[in-house]
C-alpha cells in the first residue's frame, strides 16, 4: 500500500474547539494536556508567540503544587523524547498524536494527528475570528469538529 493510500484510509483528525471564558488558558491547558498524556498520547503545544510560549512553559511546571506536566522546548534539547513539546512553529519532533493550538496559532494541515485542539479566548474578537476561520477550514478538510464552552460552574459542555 502506498503512503497516500494509507493516508486515505486513516481516520480523519478530530478537531476540537475550546472557547475560554471562565478561566484563562494557563489554568485550562495543563489539565487538558495532562489528560492527553493519561491516554498514552504525546502532545505538541503551538503558541502564537515566544512570549506566550514562555508563560505556558511556566504554567505546565507550576499549575499544581503536587505535580507538573513533563515537557520541553527546542532550547531544552531532546525534542524527540519530550512527551509534550512546546513550539511557535508547525514542527512535531516528538511524533505527537495531539496538537494544541493557542493564542492565534493556526493549523498548517489537518492530517497526521489523532486530534487538533484549538483553545481561544472568547473575550478576544480577533481570536474568535481566527477560530471561526479554522472551524470552516477543518470542516472543509472533512474533519469531524466539536465546539466546547465552559459553564459558569467550570464544566465543559459540548455546544456543537
Amino acid at each position: 500500500m502506498t503512503d497516500q493510500a494509507a493516508a486515505d484510509k486513516a481516520p480523519a483528525t478530530e478537531v476540537l474547539f475550546y472557547h475560554l471564558e471562565q478561566q484563562p488558558l494557563e489554568k485550562v491547558l495543563p489539565v487538558l494536556v495532562e489528560k492527553t498524556l493519561e491516554r498514552g498520547w504525546r502532545a505538541v503545544v503551538q503558541a502564537g508567540s515566544a512570549e506566550r510560549l514562555a508563560v505556558i512553559d511556566q504554567a505546565l511546571w507550576t499549575f499544581r503544587d503536587d505535580s507538573f506536566v513533563p515537557h520541553g522546548t527546542a532550547k531544552d534539547g531532546h525534542a524527540a523524547e519530550q512527551p509534550v513539546y512546546l513550539t511557535t512553529t508547525g514542527e512535531t519532533p516528538n511524533g505527537a498524536g495531539v496538537r494544541f493550538l493557542v493564542d492565534g496559532a493556526e493549523a498548517e494541515a489537518f492530517s497526521g494527528f489523532v486530534r487538533i485542539v484549538y483553545m481561544f479566548d472568547g473575550n478576544d474578537s480577533d481570536a474568535v475570528q481566527i477560530a471561526r476561520g479554522q472551524w470552516k477550514a477543518a470542516k472543509g478538510a472533512g474533519c469531524p469538529v466539536t465546539y466546547w464552552q465552559q459553564s459558569s460552574g467550570g464544566k465543559w459542555e459540548r455546544k456543537a
